[in-house]
């Protein structure tokens, strides 16, 4: 089981928009020393609705040839096509991803029943391990709790990133399935809650700027510590709260551009941070020591 600090992390590009590799063999090489516990490659923050088929299978078999077993990825392979979703994750488990993360199918809207039978065909179409993802924020669809434990009876599923940041939602996963699959946070402000309650760890946006910090509090909170994690978790509230100021990945991509990280490249119809945000993204980056 993969647990601890997976980093959603971003796919750097140049300023005309082409994938930087370099850039992300060195965001690679910052995590393995910061403690991530694993990589999550082209999920929300790696913009993968911008990129092609073949940069999104590009990105995640560079990452695992990079990574080369020192740490899992988890591939974001998701869709709203259930048969391109099933093309994609057979596409990462040919590149010897770990496992695959997979979103609620967005736009289409449908029923609870819908979205069994997709992962379902998913769980049933490909031999790798699977991650459930739900963030009803993106997608206009939120799998219910009840749909979620139906699928944690299939053998491949194995986890599911609860995006939802409604705490006692979470709790409630946890208690109606957490025995069978892991339950992550993909929620910042509210990841150290959920792990204090028996979540295992978090799919974090914060982790991109702030690695070591956020290991060290998926560690502890994981571990119950409560005190220590919350000295932690104050450090990373301003950080959190910044870097969706504008839509993920906005921010958190600026920040690593003024960290001389990445380059400013994003695709459009994203856009670079505003400038009346960035001051406040600087604050929070300081508040944290970063």
């Amino acid at each position: 089981m993969i647990t601890g600090s997976i980093v959603a992390l971003v796919t750097p590009m140049h300023a005309d928009g082409g994938v930087d590799w370099d850039s992300l063999e060195r965001l690679l090489d910052l995590h393995l020393e910061a403690g991530t516990s694993a990589i999550g490659a082209v999920g929300t923050t790696g913009e993968s609705a911008t990129l092609s088929v073949d940069e999104h299978c590009e990105v995640i078999r560079r990452c695992v040839q990079h990574m080369a077993g020192r740490l899992p990825v988890v591939a974001g392979t998701g869709s709203n096509s259930t048969r391109e979703a099933i093309e994609l994750t057979r596409a990462a488990a040919e590149a010897g991803a770990d496992a695959a993360l997979l979103v609620t199918p967005y736009y289409n809207r449908p029923t609870q029943e819908g979205l069994f039978k997709h992962f379902e065909a998913l769980a049933e179409a490909v031999d790798i391990p699977q991650i459930l993802y739900n963030v009803p924020g993106r997608t206009c669809v939120d799998m219910s709790n009840e749909t979620v434990a139906r699928l944690a009876a299939l053998e491949r599923i194995v986890g599911i990133k609860d995006a939802t940041g409604d705490l006692q939602r979470g709790r409630e996963l946890i208690a109606l399935c957490g025995d069978r699959i892991a339950v992550y946070s993909g929620d910042d402000p509210t990841a150290m809650e959920l792990m204090l309650a028996g979540g295992q760890g978090n799919i974090s946006v914060t982790a991109n700027v702030a690695p070591a910090l956020m290991a060290q509090l998926c560690r502890l909170a994981m571990a119950g510590e409560r005190a220590a994690a919350t000295e932690i978790n104050d450090r990373l509230a301003p950080l959190n709260a910044a870097l969706f100021l504008e839509a993920n990945p906005i921010p958190v991509k600026w920040a690593l551009y003024r960290r001389g990280l990445i380059e400013e490249g994003i695709r459009l119809p994203l856009t670079e941070l505003d400038a009346r945000y960035r001051g406040e993204v600087l604050a929070a980056m300081e508040a944290a020591g970063i």
